[in-house]
Parts: C-alpha cells; sequence; structure tokens
C-alpha cells in the first residue's frame, strides 16, 4: 500500500499555490493545470529504457491466462526482437504497422517494437468486420497487419481472404501485391497452427532479423523525435468514415505520466488491465503509466470477463484496477463476488463512459479501491485532460470527473465561442502537449476539431464549478457510449441505407443500466417493403462491429420532425424510453 506521505507521486499538486492555477479565476470557466512536474521531451522507446535501468528485474507484464511473466529486462529485449525483425521487412521510421488482435503478449511486443523504430501503430478494433478493416488499413496506408487468427466469432483469417483471395496464391516469404490493398506488404500471425499462405508467423517476423539489423537498434532510436506521430487511434466519424487521430511520443508518453501521478502509482503498484490494448485507456493509461513509472501490468485475458478480472486481482495481489464502469459492474454483480479477496486494491482509474454515482461508491466500499479515480478526456487528447486524485473527497470523486490534468487547459464556450461564466453548461475545449497532431491525411476533418489557436473542440457539454471540477452533463455531438465504446449513429444511419428495404434511418442512444447507452434504430422502409428487427440484424452482423448493431429496432411511418424539418431524435428517444420502460441513470 502506498503511503501518500512518502510517495514523490502523491497528489499535492492538488493543492498549494500552483494548485490555485487549477481553480477558475474572474468568474469564468477557463482552467489550467499545474507546473511544477515539468514536461518530458522523451519516446516510448526512452521511457521504457528508464523503466528498464531502475526496475530491470522487476515484474514488467503478467498474462495470467496465457502464463506469461516478463521482467523489464525481458520486455525490452523481446520488444526489440520484433523491432529487428520489421527492419528486415524494410519497415521504419513513418511506415504504419496494424495490429489487429485482442489483448496478448504480442500487442505489447508490437506497440514497443514499432515505437523503438519509429514506426507508427495502426490499433485497429478486435470488433472490426470486414469494411471496417478495409478502410482503416488503406486510409493509412498499412504495409504490416500484424493480426490474431480469430477472436470470440470473429475468423480474422476468413475476413482477410475474403476481402483479397488472391492472398492463397502467394508463395511462402513473397511480398503480397493485393488489389483491395495497395501497400500491404505483409500480413504477421499471432499464435500456433498452420500457417495459411500468403501469411508468416509471429515467430518468423523475429528470425527473420539478423546480427546487423539488431545492431542498428541503438542508433535508430536515439534519432527519433518525440514529436513524430507513433499511434493511429480510429474514432468514428459523423460524417459515416473513422477517423485516425495520430498521437505523437511526447502526447502519449507525458499524458501516461501524469495519469500515474494522479493514482499515486509507483514500482510497488501491480495494475490490473482488463480494458483493451486497442484502446488509449489501455496502451497509454495501462502500459505506458505502468513503464513511466515502473509499476507491473497483469492482463488477465484476452478480453474482458468479470470473474477472470477477478481472480486476477486475487491472485497477483494487484493494488490497482482499471475499467469502464460496465466492467466494475459486472464484476460488483458476478455471482461469486463475495468469495474473492480483494483487499490489496488501492486505486485505478474508471473511464471511458459516464459513472453511475452508486456504482463509484459500490466500487470504494465493496471493492475496497478508497482511491480510486475518475478520468474523462478522448482519444485525441492523449486521452485523459480531467482526473481526479487519490486524496479528493470521497463525493467529489463519486460526482465529478475531477480537475485539469497538469500543463493543459480548458475552457467552456457557448454557442458563439465565448467563454462561459462559472457553473454555466458549454461545449469543453482543450488546449496542449496533450492534443493530438491531427486526423491523419484529413486536413479538413482536422481544422473542424482544432481552431486555429490550438482549441480542441471535443463536442462534450460541461460545467466547471468555483473549485475547478468539472462535471460532463450532455454531447453537443450526435454520439452516443456504449460499454466505453463511442458510437456515432451517423456512421450506422449510412451503413443502414445499404438495405434495399430502408428509406429513411435515424439511430439514437437510448439508457441501459448495463452498458450506459445502447443504440437505437428507427426505420421508415420503402414503399411496399416488408422487414422484422431480426432481418435488420442479420443484416449488420459480419460487416459492422458488435457494438453497433441495433439492440432496438422500430418501424415507423414517419419521423417527428422540426418547423423546418428536422428529424427530432431527443423525441424518438423519449417515446422509446417509455415504451420500453427506461429511465436515465445519474452519472457523474
Amino acid at each position: 500500500r502506498v503511503l501518500m506521505s512518502r510517495n514523490p507521486f502523491a497528489s499535492d499538486w492538488l493543492r498549494g499555490a500552483d494548485g490555485e492555477r487549477q481553480r477558475p479565476h474572474g468568474g469564468l470557466s477557463y482552467v489550467s493545470g499545474t507546473s511544477d512536474d515539468p514536461l518530458r521531451f522523451l519516446t516510448i522507446a526512452g521511457l521504457l529504457d528508464r523503466a528498464v535501468a531502475r526496475n530491470g528485474g522487476g515484474d514488467a507484464a503478467v498474462f495470467v491466462a496465457d502464463g506469461v511473466r516478463l521482467s523489464w529486462h525481458d520486455l525490452q529485449a523481446r520488444s526489440d526482437e520484433v523491432a529487428a525483425g520489421l527492419l528486415a521487412l524494410g519497415i521504419g521510421r513513418g511506415d504504419r504497422v496494424g495490429i489487429w488482435a485482442p489483448n496478448c503478449v504480442e500487442w505489447l511486443l508490437v506497440q514497443f517494437g514499432t515505437a523503438r523504430i519509429g514506426a507508427i501503430l495502426v490499433n485497429i478494433n478486435p470488433a472490426y468486420r470486414t469494411s471496417e478493416l478495409e478502410y482503416a488499413l488503406n486510409k493509412v496506408q498499412c504495409r504490416v497487419l500484424v493480426m490474431a487468427r480469430a477472436h470470440k466469432s470473429s475468423d480474422y483469417v476468413g475476413m482477410v481472404r475474403s476481402l483479397a483471395p488472391e492472398i492463397d496464391r502467394v508463395a511462402s516469404g513473397e511480398r503480397l501485391r493485393l488489389d483491395r490493398f495497395e501497400r500491404l506488404r505483409h500480413v504477421v500471425l499471432i499464435g500456433g497452427g498452420p500457417r495459411p499462405r500468403g501469411m508468416m508467423s509471429f515467430d518468423e517476423l523475429v528470425r527473420g532479423a539478423g546480427p546487423a539489423h539488431r545492431s542498428r537498434l541503438p542508433a535508430i532510436s536515439a534519432a527519433l523525435d518525440p514529436d513524430d506521430a507513433i499511434n493511429i487511434q480510429f474514432t468514428s466519424g459523423t460524417t459515416g468514415s473513422p477517423k485516425g487521430a495520430t498521437l505523437s511520443h511526447f502526447n502519449v508518453v507525458n499524458n501516461a505520466r501524469y495519469c500515474a501521478r494522479a493514482m499515486a502509482l509507483s514500482a510497488r503498484d501491480r495494475l490490473c488491465i482488463p480494458v483493451p490494448l486497442y484502446h488509449c485507456f489501455g496502451m497509454v493509461l495501462g502500459v505506458l503509466a505502468c513503464t513511466a513509472v515502473g509499476a507491473a501490468m497483469v492482463f488477465p485475458g484476452a478480453s474482458f470477463d468479470a470473474e477472470e478480472t477477478l481472480r486476477a486481482v486475487q491472485g497477483q495481489r494487484c493494488t490497482a484496477l482499471h475499467g469502464v464502469p460496465t466492467m466494475f459492474i459486472a464484476m460488483l454483480d458476478h455471482p461469486r463476488f463475495r468469495e474473492f479477496e480483494l483487499s490489496s486494491l488501492r486505486t485505478g482509474i474508471m473511464a471511458g463512459a459516464p459513472c453511475p454515482i452508486e456504482t463509484m461508491r459500490r466500487v470504494v466500499d465493496q471493492m475496497h479501491m478508497k482511491e480510486v479515480t475518475i478520468g474523462y478526456g478522448m482519444t485525441e487528447t492523449s486521452p485523459i485532460s480531467f482526473q481526479s486524485g487519490v486524496d479528493d473527497p470521497i463525493e467529489r470523486r463519486v460526482s465529478t470527473v475531477g480537475r485539469i490534468q497538469p500543463h493543459a487547459e480548458v475552457k467552456i464556450v457557448d454557442e458563439a465561442g465565448r467563454i462561459v461564466p462559472v457553473g454555466e453548461k458549454g461545449e469543453l475545449c482543450t488546449r496542449g502537449y496533450l492534443v493530438m497532431r491531427g486526423y491523419w491525411e484529413d486536413p479538413e476533418r482536422t481544422r473542424e476539431a482544432i481552431d486555429e489557436a490550438g482549441w480542441m473542440h471535443t463536442g462534450d457539454l460541461a460545467t466547471i464549478d468555483a473549485e475547478g471540477y468539472c462535471n460532463i452533463v450532455g454531447r453537443v455531438k450526435d454520439m452516443l457510449i456504449r460499454g466505453g465504446e463511442n458510437v456515432y449513429p451517423r456512421e450506422i444511419e449510412e451503413f443502414l441505407h445499404t438495405h434495399p428495404k430502408v428509406q429513411e434511418v435515424q439511430v439514437f442512444g437510448v439508457p441501459d443500466p448495463r452498458f450506459g447507452e445502447e443504440v437505437c434504430a428507427w426505420i421508415v422502409l420503402r414503399a411496399g417493403q416488408q422487414a422484422s428487427a431480426d432481418e435488420i440484424k442479420a443484416f449488420c452482423q459480419g460487416r459492422i462491429a458488435h457494438y453497433k448493431v441495433p439492440r432496438y429496432i422500430r418501424f415507423v411511418p414517419e419521423f417527428p420532425l422540426t418547423a423546418t424539418g428536422k428529424p427530432q431524435k431527443f423525441v424518438m428517444r423519449e417515446q422509446t424510453m417509455r415504451e420500453l420502460g427506461l429511465s436515465q441513470v445519474r452519472t457523474a
């Protein structure tokens, strides 16, 4: 257990003269973070080198389900083998390497291996289906795709073959030339079993490097610029196609450092990470936050399972636990919850979706997480901009998303862009080191998101009180959050419009006690057509991610409209809630 009075990472940045900067002044909703801990101009590889130098023999990563345990020395050595293997394939600084897999040790090795040589890691959601995969790989022109064979109901090999059947005619060792993937040259397969034609195994990737490739790594790593793009994460788009948020070493390294500090995390901690690595929550707030301080990472399994996570916390004596509210609810409500010894827990981050206040209280009381923190942010801000501190009053931690992170600025503005008075609602805008470089090769949508003064317009409605605590009260953007996944209705609407029977469709979110929100679609069919909800869902299966498939589908002759003819989604939402007997859950 970390002693706050002795811990250098204790959140004294919430107090004192510098802490005054976190409070709004002049009666306006503008706050800036503390500056007592300077930003570090450091690459991800440099961050790992520091962790090895300080904690080399200590546990770096434990993959419980696979029986894998790596020290910091091991993690560096094995990720450098991957880096050398990529060099042998001709991959270098700025090249894009996609990874499409659930949580596994290979994911971690590719994350650090690409960072060592300056290749840009492209996170591909394990739930993606064929249309989403094709778009993502081509949007950023991936040269290498590292992927699992399958996960849950997803046959990744089968999906790649369906998109590129000619891959079966490629001889072993040959570079790919695929009709639908102009730049993709190699597909690397994680896991054992027979190797399909046109693909190489992960072991073959590592064995492909020679001494010359390995000897080049120190010089390549030393020449990297922390301002280089190092990671692309796709966020669903309001205009239909996903956007590739592009983050630098500088973005994610510093955000990880300050998030670790807010939790008072140190090398004595063991952080359980059931959240996905493809998301900022896993790879930044989990992996890089642990790397920043030398804490051990514990991965319960390939994807979240409540019992696996509880067992990992108990077996590995974890002191910290990350999760979206849905995950904590599933653990608290698990029938065997009281059988597990969780007294080692102290802190962690709950983020990714609005947190029901009652859930937060149960986590504090029943899971012993007296110092759990709430975080708020977005992929485009690396991700965290607000976070509560471990010594914040419990009332603040259960009802707000905390205060501004160091070296960040936030203002709340009205529709005209003017800063609103303290306590009034407006759009939250963020500026500082944490704002992304932009959307990959999409200057128009980048300009829509980041204004000329450098403010990232989040699309979230928020308030800031006199003490600087923030509360998220709604969204400007047409978006819903299902179990921590951002879902943009426009993307689903455009997909459903490809169904031959659908004339018009409106998609929106309705409250759900488990996932926070669920997807609902109102559909107007073409004249003379009939369809069932099951038919629409079957049309979605295998073509869009499972979390985007509408749970509730209603066929209507027309939509409620405004005086100017615009569909009124709030009316549809209220009517659906009444019909289904749903009520809004109170959150922070």
